[in-house]
């Protein structure tokens, strides 16, 4: 649709402006009163336009596991978080390990789908880890390939895909998890695990594939995203690799980010893989946040049932939604507090994730495309999953205090979200 938006901040003009949009895509953004009418006007004083955000790592659960999440119920909450395009992960069922399995997949997309959704493919037959999957059919249709929630074990597995994915020009986006080191752990491996009793995961699992893959990246020249990073020991490797040139991003999660396991309580909502861990670890993730070591920020939104995730810390699923609050939570513990600049912040939920996944550009300029969302980061919300249009509500945020209120989420020129709107 076409529509103005009048009154409006954007991040590098101090005063306000106006965004005319028509026919999808920005063609003008001026502090001078816009000389054509518009049937659809919106005013948003003090609120600020972003571009669209990015998303590199949810998980809709669509096909096979409708009942904790679909592709309509995720791209709704990814536009109710100011999100206009995400990658989603590839353990589904059946999942995208040929063309038959992903074309179940996209078919669902092009009928339900709202923001960009650009899927990912498996790296391994059913992501077992035995046989790779049909890569050169996939590479067309894909953001890269992973086998997310499962950690390639084998370094002859893992190196030639690497190999398959360098000649196709795509990404290996690894779950770096050594199984042989999780003895049976569900929570971080640290104080709060030996004051409660629990069975705790070492960081070792995490950083030691990290480093075998850095090695094979060394080797086979392929390009590398690892997924959500948590230790100290996996920020110093990468920062590393970096530094000797290779082809390597990796993203962190906002609740490795803004907690650690001194917040963790016997509930269910603060169980994830890999988990939340020490102080430490958070300071390091902020500081690689700081310097680029870590490129983006990924959700890793992944919705479970109310019964599945009441289990208490011990017993209930790993995995915890996050696609509808993380800009705000990130605002209000990094920017507000001034540990992280607000541009910075944009890289790392927009920009750099777009540039590095292939996905739909976003940026606040004339002849580009309309993915955009307003923010009110005056507002003052709290968290409630009550309120959330995800089918997963268990996130650890719950009740935490926010600044910064969505109230519009474009993509392409059509609304996706708007505040105080029934959405369809």
């Amino acid at each position: 649709m076409d529509f103005l938006l009048r009154n409006v901040l954007i991040a590098d003009r101090r005063d306000p402006v106006s965004i005319a949009v028509r026919d999808g895509r920005i063609v003008s953004v001026s502090c001078d009163p816009v000389a054509e009418s518009f049937e659809t006007v919106f005013s948003f004083p003090n609120c600020l336009v972003l571009p669209g955000l990015a998303d590199v790592h949810v998980h809709f659960r669509e096909p096979g596991f409708s009942y904790k999440e679909t592709i309509r119920t995720g791209s709704r909450a990814a536009a109710h978080g100011g999100y206009t395009a995400v990658c989603t992960m590839p353990n589904l069922s059946p999942c995208p390990d040929d063309m038959a399995g992903l074309e179940v997949q996209l078919a669902l997309i092009r009928r339900d789908a709202g923001v960009q959704i650009l899927p990912y493919g498996c790296i391994t037959v059913g992501q077992k880890g035995e046989k790779l999957a049909d890569l050169e059919a996939l590479a067309p249709y894909v953001a890269g390939f992973s086998d997310d929630g499962r950690g390639v074990q084998s370094e002859e597995m893992m190196q030639n895909a690497m190999l398959r994915a360098k000649k196709l020009g795509k990404l290996i986006v690894a779950h770096c998890e050594d199984n042989a080191l999780l003895n049976g752990g569900y929570i971080h491996d640290g104080e709060y695990a030996r004051a409660h009793g629990h069975r705790g995961i070492c960081s070792q699992s995490e950083w030691l594939p990290i480093q075998r893959d850095l090695a094979l990246v060394r080797k086979t020249g392929c390009a590398y995203h690892v997924c959500h990073v948590s230790t100290k020991e996996s920020v110093a490797l990468i920062r590393q690799a970096k530094a000797q040139g290779l082809d390597v991003t990796c993203e962190t999660a906002p609740h490795y980010l803004l907690l650690d396991d001194r917040d963790l309580k016997e509930d269910g909502r603060f169980k994830m893989n890999p988990p939340i861990r020490s102080r430490e670890d958070r300071e390091a993730l902020v500081e690689g946040l700081l310097d680029g070591t870590i490129d983006m920020v990924a959700t890793d939104h992944a919705p479970h049932s109310a019964q599945e995730k009441g289990r208490g810390l011990k017993d209930s699923v790993m995995g915890v939604v996050g696609l509808e609050n993380a800009f705000a939570l990130l605002y209000t513990g990094l920017v507000r507090t001034g540990v992280l600049s607000l541009e910075t912040l944009l890289d790392r939920m927009c920009r750099a994730p777009r540039a590095r996944f292939g996905l739909e550009s976003a940026a606040i300029a004339p002849g580009c495309p309309a993915n955009l969302t307003v923010f009110d980061l005056n507002a003052a919300d709290r968290v409630d999953p009550a309120q959330f249009l995800s089918m997963g509500k268990s996130t650890p945020f719950e009740g935490a205090f926010v600044q910064g209120r969505c109230l519009l989420t474009v993509r392409g020129g059509n609304i996706l979200w708007q505040e105080g709107k029934t959405q369809p």
